[in-house]
């Protein structure tokens, strides 16, 4: 496993927070838009990916995208965004970033009725309570069903596989959070393994997989060294949110990585038993004594624990094998 963290377009503290503890690879958005080049402009993405070298860090994985609310819905205009997204993976491939984690969540992201609910200590972290939802307006969207969204999806997908082949980008679809169906009359497609299975079914590739996030698939109530299992047979587990929660869809918050629902130390094992290489990172991390909560979930005291914990779970993990006499990158251990 290589373990990543999120870090901004242009250096701040983190930047060198992470290299202190051991990070050396990365996480990125797109780039801010400069001197009139779009974000997923190939020399955007190149100044940002050597910012990244130059302080010693790999950019690994885009978590990020050019607009694409029409596509989801289906709107006039879908073509051009889906263009948008040609050009960031064949751009991406030809700089060698190798991972793009992407999502098919319509109107809104990763959404919460709070980002102020107190966990262990009197941290704060991010919840979701679906019974504060149920009178809530409709968006601008109307109703948007879930027959809409996967045929919106197929169409997506057969716009973007073939790209993401040639430019020898793995596709890592997210799935969606909180994963309950609707919210504000927008349906949810992507909430358990067995739907991200039939995803990157429609469109078959080497190139199309999964992020696995394990928030949202614990919140869904999949067991999570299973899940692990399932994809990594089918190499479809190309990037890992290494995360968790307490509760059910219908109302949950996060917690710090030790304080959850999930054995994160099996988890790990698991990893480690499959052979995962890829990236990895902490992500909704609880807002701690000092900081100011501008930034839910991604504030840094909490990524400071976050990266530390899993480091420990990692050497664990990796002692484990070796004392097993188990393969450890290729070797034979007795």
């Amino acid at each position: 496993m290589k373990l990543a963290e999120f870090f901004t377009s242009h250096p701040n503290q983190l930047w060198q927070l992470a290299k202190q503890m051991g990070v050396d690879h990365a996480v990125g958005p797109l780039p801010r838009e400069e001197n009139g080049l779009k974000p997923w402009d190939y020399m955007n993405l190149l100044h940002m990916k050597q910012r990244y070298e130059n302080h010693g860090i790999q950019l690994l994985v885009i978590e990020s995208a050019p607009p694409t609310n029409k596509i989801k819905l289906g709107l006039p205009g879908r073509d051009e965004e889906i263009e948008w997204m040609q050009q960031l993976i064949a751009n991406m491939g030809a700089l060698g970033i190798p991972v793009l984690c992407y999502n098919f969540m319509a109107q809104f992201n990763w959404f919460r009725t709070s980002t102020t609910t107190r966990t262990r200590g009197g941290a704060l972290v991010s919840s979701y309570d679906h019974s504060l939802m149920q009178n809530a307006p409709l968006t601008e969207a109307g109703i948007v069903t879930e027959d809409q969204l996967w045929e919106n999806l197929q169409y997506y997908l057969e716009k973007i596989v073939p790209v993401a082949e040639k430019a020898k980008v793995k596709l890592a679809l997210h799935p969606d959070d909180p994963p309950i169906s609707p919210i504000r009359g927008v349906s949810r497609i992507l909430r358990n393994a067995e739907a991200l299975q039939r995803a990157i079914d429609l469109v078959p590739s080497e190139y199309s997989g999964i992020t696995l996030c394990q928030g949202t698939l614990a919140t869904a109530g999949e067991h999570i060294p299973d899940v692990i299992r399932h994809f990594a047979k089918q190499n479809k587990l190309f990037f890992v949110h290494f995360r968790d929660v307490v509760g059910t869809p219908d109302k949950f918050h996060e917690t710090f990585h030790d304080d959850g629902k999930t054995n994160m130390y099996e988890a790990m094992k698991v990893y480690y038993e499959v052979g995962f290489d890829g990236p990895s990172r902490p992500d909704h991390v609880p807002t701690m004594e000092g900081e100011d909560n501008a930034n839910p979930g991604y504030e840094t005291l909490g990524r400071l624990y976050g990266v530390g914990y899993i480091k420990g779970l990692m050497e664990a993990a990796a002692a484990e094998r070796m004392t097993s006499g188990s393969t450890v990158d290729g070797i034979a251990v007795q």
